[in-house]
């Protein structure tokens, strides 16, 4: 079937579903009262961490315009990311953000590390964001990464084919660096096969202004 044909699932939707069929499923033999009372604590308390996301989720849509080159596609994607590092090497972190054709907010993740390198950040905010596609959606269609890092963008655009024909080696016989990173990001485009874009970064574009705030509030909120 043709990717196109297909229907996405918001990450929301499926985390709420599964949830409620945990509780489900639990209370079928937690039968005691105060099992009851813990089970029905939980369902209101799932109720509202779900109004939280769903606030936020259009708050940040009514400020993201979709990228043309999945507007009018009903199963498109877009994946924006963006690394960060205070001192190369030292504390990094990394952000991404998705967003489908309708222009609604499907999932955002930021996560640190120390010590990294910004090149290994910035690989890591792109595969944090398929690898989330992979694991929470079951229906989509074409997926259009967005970076300000030519690094990564050039080495899946360019690069990565070529060091794959070698053994996974540079024209000059040597190790790529951040192999084992490559590795994972060319696993996973193997499987959803993204087109890779190049954005300026600090150059006022709403999305990647998004994921740099993200990375560095993951930094700052680290003590770094």
């Amino acid at each position: 079937m043709h990717p196109n044909t297909l229907k996405f699932v918001s990450i929301l939707i499926m985390k709420k579903a599964t949830l409620e069929k945990k509780i489900a499923e639990l209370s079928k033999f937690l039968t005691s009262e105060r099992s009851k009372t813990a089970l029905e604590t939980l369902r209101d308390e799932l109720s509202s961490y779900q109004e939280t996301d769903n606030k936020e989720s259009t708050t940040l849509t009514s400020k993201f315009e979709v990228p043309k080159e999945i507007l009018g596609d009903a199963t498109g994607l877009a994946v924006y990311t963006d690394g960060a590092c205070r001192g190369n090497p030292g504390p990094g972190s990394y952000g991404y953000l998705i967003q489908n054709s309708a222009g609604e907010i499907l999932g955002t993740g930021s996560d640190i590390s120390n010590p990294t390198t910004n090149n290994k950040m910035e690989l890591m905010a792109v595969i944090a964001g398929l690898e989330e596609i992979e694991a929470t959606m079951t229906f989509f269609g074409v997926i259009h990464v967005y970076s300000d890092s030519k690094y990564v963008v050039d080495g899946m655009n360019s690069w990565v084919a070529g060091w794959k024909k070698r053994g996974w080696k540079k024209a000059d016989k040597k190790v790529p660096e951040n192999i084992e990173l490559w590795q994972r990001l060319d696993k996973i485009c193997l499987k959803l096969t993204p087109t890779f874009n190049w954005v300026k970064g600090h150059a006022g574009h709403p999305q990647n202004e998004y994921v740099d705030q993200l990375a560095n509030i993951a930094l700052d909120e680290s003590g770094f």
